[in-house]
């Protein structure tokens, strides 16, 4: 029994460990249509927030590129639509749109990109969601982020 005592701060301080954040996050895709992350959360106590993201695949950006977008979830559709218009060159994104939160350019196969927005845009009481912009992808490639309060 005085063996498992001594155990007892350290399993106090292990959750602590985990928690610890860096304000960051790396998300990948690769040749499907998804994300190997679905869902990210914020800690309240982050300023700023990053994602790395990278295309672990082998196939062009004009083949099967993919990128990262963060929007309102209720602007999400709107966004899609209006940007499948603009072309790889705009990202397959509307230019200059507030609906925007951070986005990272369309990349391929082997490539990487990070995007860092200030996390004073984000209200904890809103639903967000990020998503590839690249025509057809919207609809597969989706997940939630949520602001801890």
């Amino acid at each position: 029994m005085r063996f498992s005592y001594l155990f007892i701060p350290l399993a106090f301080a292990l959750p602590n460990l985990a928690s610890a954040n860096t304000c960051e996050v790396a998300v990948s895709s690769n040749d499907s249509w998804a994300y190997d992350t679905k869902a990210i959360s914020i800690p309240a106590e982050c300023k700023e927030f990053t994602v790395n993201f990278s295309h672990n695949g082998q196939l062009s950006k004009e083949g099967l590129g993919h990128n990262w977008v963060l929007a309102k979830t209720a602007d999400v559709n709107a966004i899609a639509q209006d940007g499948g218009t603009q072309g790889l060159e705009n990202n397959f994104l509307p230019q200059n749109d507030a609906r925007i939160i951070a986005s990272t350019p369309i990349i391929g196969g082997g490539e990487s990109a990070s995007t860092t927005f200030k996390t004073s845009a984000l209200d904890a009481n809103e639903s967000y969601t990020f998503f590839c912009s690249f025509p057809g992808h919207t609809f597969m490639m989706r997940g939630t982020v949520k602001v801890a309060q």
